[in-house]
């Protein structure tokens, strides 16, 4: 009995050690800096505004966007910046409920006084896995923006206007009792309360709240204080320029700037500026910076650590998707250039210097490899959709063949990797022979050279084989006539379709497959509800027939971009013997992807 009860002492110490995470102190003030243990913190970090909540779930057949994280895909985003040295990470706001969110969409604030527990339940999980691994997190409380919901939606719920935020009693009051019940909110995963949670860094009052005054800048902080006495309070304005008044105010601990002038010369400019006002007074940190080139980042960050402000975060990181691949965000104000970044750097973002971002920030951090994740192969329907979860930092991938669990395991692909593509299987095995089962394994090889190999999966029966196109050029396309161009920009208009097939009226595409076709599905977005391709099928490639198809409108129901509407046009079963498909544009469309079986 006493060996038990020594043992089960044991188990309860580990578990106490385990929640506890590694985090051995809060971060402080000190001399104008911020210090983690006595010794001054500087970070040169991320942005992860999906951290929260996800804005990005846009494969084509998805009409809501909008999703709550899972744990990989927490672990994969927090394991990046530990990965990448970062320390620090900034999430986006805590979010509230839209009149215009598509049904299912999970926000934090459901209306005055009532939280959303399956949401908080993922910030529980962010907060127990920034533990474990060692980043800090910086939280802002509310949005001045709708994207996710923010003051407009508070003053919504009773009937006023966003200004009225600022001044109307009731609106403070509904907003002071959403921050306590979040400082007092025991994580369900370590049993801390948020305020005695020494992952958070600092609660930034909101997001970009340019038009707050300082009566209510200083009344919630004082609140929060009056509550949370461990925590540094940002007072959330975010402009390009520090105000005198936030500058001098006992309640505000730490200041903050945001920076998208589009030239890093005005960048510096501003900068350099709020350090001469600030005169070492208070911590000072780029919350938001990005859309310049990597040469304008390095004098941004060089600048940074010359002159000892606390740190910088680049927007913006997407983590890896649960279904396979990574979320992807082309960023409105980027000029059409810019998207979200992706750990550790892809030929995919070349056009903004994607991997050159992320070997300048390797020059100012301590790059870790030590933590290497599993790599998951999801489940494999047949051959055509071979998809799996990615490895964090991993920068290529080696799909591999066997006809037994033992081997031996045959290359069937080349090194590829896992942001080629947006929302779409990752391998289409083209090789696989008819009426042979094979087991599947994925490799993944990391910057330093590691490797990993996921478990076998199968065996996966070929009943039939894939012609896949997406339409990134025109190698699958057997021949074409009128007007057809390759699109690559824009992407947000077509949920982030990375490359699309455009044509005019009179266009045709021709694919040709080395068998019978048996169904086939089309990708096409266009701005018409009206379908604007039809389809027909040949045996010799020279007479067509039109056959019909099932047309499906997946348009996504809230507007707050400019989507074209995205038609799924598929056949799911073809008689007879057909080798040939036309695709016929009747009015401008594009074509995102297509997807022949055959056998």
């Amino acid at each position: 009995m006493e060996s038990i009860k020594k043992a089960w002492i044991l188990v309860m110490v580990a578990f106490t050690v385990l929640q506890a995470g590694v985090f051995k102190n809060f971060v402080q003030v000190r001399d104008g800096c911020l210090t983690d243990g006595g010794q001054k913190l500087q970070f040169f970090s991320m942005n992860i505004p999906n951290l929260l909540l996800i804005e990005d779930n846009m494969p084509f057949t998805e009409k809501n966007p909008w999703r709550l994280p899972n744990r990989f895909e927490i672990y994969d985003a927090l394991l990046s910046i530990k990965q990448m040295g970062g320390q620090v990470a900034r999430t986006y706001t805590i979010t509230v409920s839209r009149k215009d969110d598509p049904p299912g969409t999970s926000k934090h604030v459901l209306e005055p006084g009532r939280l959303n527990e399956q949401a908080f339940s993922v910030l529980d999980t962010v907060l127990a896995v920034a533990n474990e691994l060692g980043v800090r997190l910086i939280i802002p409380l509310v949005d001045n923006w709708k994207w996710m919901g923010g003051i407009g939606q508070y003053a919504a719920f009773r009937g006023k206007q966003a200004d009225d935020f600022w001044h109307d009693e009731q609106l403070k009051a509904d907003f002071k009792q959403t921050v306590q019940k979040i400082l007092l909110r025991k994580n369900s995963v370590t049993g801390v309360l948020y305020k005695d949670d020494p992952a958070i860094m600092i609660w930034e009052l909101g997001n970009e709240l340019r038009s707050c005054p300082l009566e209510w800048i200083e009344e919630m902080a004082a609140f929060i204080k009056s509550i949370d006495p461990n925590h540094l309070i940002n007072d959330g304005r975010q402009s390009r320029d520090i105000k005198d008044d936030v500058l001098l105010s006992p309640h505000v601990d730490v200041l903050s700037t945001h920076h998208y002038e589009g030239d890093p010369q005005k960048m510096l400019e501003h900068i350099e500026q709020n350090v001469k006002q600030i005169a070492g007074r208070k911590p000072y940190y780029l919350g938001e910076f990005g859309f310049i080139s990597s040469s304008g980042m390095r004098a941004v960050i060089e600048r940074v650590k010359g002159e000892g402000l606390s740190g910088a975060l680049l927007w913006s990181l997407r983590f890896h998707n649960r279904d396979g691949g990574f979320y992807w965000h082309s960023e409105p104000l980027g000029g059409g250039l810019f998207k979200a970044y992706h750990w550790p750097g892809f030929a995919s973002g070349q056009a903004y210097d994607e991997q050159g971002v992320f070997e300048l920030l390797k020059q100012f951090n301590e790059v870790n490899f030590d933590i290497l994740p599993e790599i998951k192969l999801l489940p494999i329907t047949d051959v055509g959709h071979i998809r799996w979860q990615g490895a964090t930092g991993a920068c290529a991938y080696l799909v591999q063949r066997s006809t037994s669990t033992d081997g031996p395991w045959q290359a069937v692909s080349h090194w590829l990797d896992d942001a080629s593509q947006a929302y779409t299987p990752q391998f289409n095995d083209q090789s696989a022979r008819l009426n042979q089962s094979y087991f599947y394994r994925v490799q993944a090889l990391f910057p330093n050279g590691q490797k990993i190999v996921s478990k076998a999966y199968g065996p996966i029966q070929v009943s039939a084989r894939w012609l896949i196109d997406d339409c990134d050029n025109w190698g699958e396309v057997y021949r074409f006539s009128g007007p057809l161009e390759l699109k690559k920009a824009n992407n947000r208009s077509f949920k982030e379709d990375l490359s699309r097939l455009a044509g005019q009226q009179g266009t045709e595409m021709v694919y040709r497959v080395s068998g019978n076709m048996l169904s086939f599905r089309v990708h096409c977005f266009q701005k018409l509800s009206q379908p604007q391709i039809r389809c027909l099928l040949s045996e010799d490639g020279r007479q067509f027939q039109e056959i019909k198809t099932t047309i499906e409108n997946f348009t996504i129901e809230q507007k707050d971009y400019n989507y074209w509407q995205p038609i799924g046009l598929s056949v799911s079963t073809i008689k007879g013997k057909i080798n040939f498909l036309k695709l016929r544009f009747e009015g401008e469309a594009q074509i995102g992807r297509v997807e022949i079986e055959y056998r």
